[in-house]
């Protein structure tokens, strides 16, 4: 295996030299990140030359290679826990609540398996997953493990990242330090740890999508909905149409959706961003309508992912229908 410094020498050595990492050079790189041998310095230097010039998919696919070889989980899991859809949650700046957690609700409710991985954000505006799932009586998972074995008797689960790939976590450690976020924050979307068939990723920028889109396809990806979501979430901003790009099936595919409200989208702000007000919800205490219309439009998007024959006017037709009839008042984990 080459030492760090030869990776770095690859991708650095300016801009008629340097050149991407191949998928092989990129999983030998992360896994010497992995195993804690690389100098602080070296690293950081390599996270800001990936994130000036942009990650290549190739390059992204090696790192999750070496992230899910590392987990080393799916040998070790029963195919009873394999999650019908994996939902990353790695927004860490935005100033709405995470009402695409009600959007898993209600494709759980529909027996759909669903797991959820995230972390915290550091931004003091930002309003995390974790406490709106505990807010809504749901217990993270301790690790990948269990996640796993409790995907067997719950249909939604979620873990933190700082328990499913504490090397990967520390990563995200690097962000105050460098100024800017790290490729850690893109490829963590895309490393589905139980191998779930269906992946919904939300995107802070639109030019981010293909990159995904690729990424999935070398990874085999069967289908995927990556979109511009709220603050990076895969949560639709009712206001606006969205360009989702799709795998269906491991084939590419673009699909617009229109608009789900009128209105200035700038205005949809929370001023309250409590857990519980999206329990509150859940349970009809709470009238929001654009939350609503978020929670419609994000399931909808998931349910045409995950069966390509339903039209985007009868997914969003179904998820309505999901929404009207939830079991508000049903004890919600567990």
């Amino acid at each position: 295996m080459k030492g760090f410094a030869e990776f770095t020498r690859i991708i650095g050595r300016g801009p008629t030299l340097s050149r991407s990492l191949t998928r092989q050079e990129a999983a030998e790189a992360m896994q010497l990140v992995l195993n804690d041998e690389v100098d602080p310095v070296q690293l950081g230097g390599f996270l800001l030359v990936l994130r000036q010039r942009g990650e290549t998919a190739p390059e992204l696919a090696g790192f999750i290679d070496a992230v899910r070889a590392r987990l080393g989980v799916r040998a070790k899991l029963s195919t009873a826990t394999i999650p019908d859809l994996d939902w990353p949650s790695y927004a860490d700046h935005h100033r709405q609540q995470p009402w695409f957690v009600l959007s898993a609700l209600l494709l759980a409710e529909q027996g759909y398996k669903v797991l959820m991985h995230g972390i915290d954000g550091a931004h003091e505006a930002c309003a995390p997953t974790r406490p709106v799932l505990q807010a809504l009586g749901f217990t993270p998972a301790t690790s990948l493990d269990q996640a796993g074995t409790r995907l067997i008797s719950e249909n939604l689960v979620y873990i933190g990242l700082e328990d499913m790939a504490r090397e990967v976590e520390c990563l995200f450690h690097y962000k105050p330090l460098l100024g800017v976020r790290s490729v850690a924050n893109t490829f963590v979307r895309d490393i589905n740890p139980l191998g779930a068939a269906n992946v919904m990723i939300g995107v802070v920028h639109a030019p981010y999508r293909p990159v995904h889109q690729d990424t999935l396809g070398l990874l085999g990806q069967e289908n995927a909905s990556i979109f511009k979501g709220v603050g990076g979430e895969a949560q639709r901003n009712p206001y606006k149409s969205v360009q989702v790009a799709n795998l269906i099936d491991g084939t590419h595919d673009v699909e617009d959706w229109p608009a789900l409200l009128s209105g200035d989208p700038y205005l949809w702000r929370e001023e309250d961003l409590a857990p519980e007000r999206v329990a509150a919800l859940w349970r009809g205490e709470l009238s929001h309508p654009a939350a609503e219309a978020a929670i419609i439009g994000t399931a909808a998007i998931a349910l045409r992912m995950m069966d390509s024959t339903l039209s985007r006017k009868d997914a969003l037709e179904n998820a309505r229908a999901m929404w009207r009839t939830r079991r508000a008042n049903r004890a919600l984990a567990g």
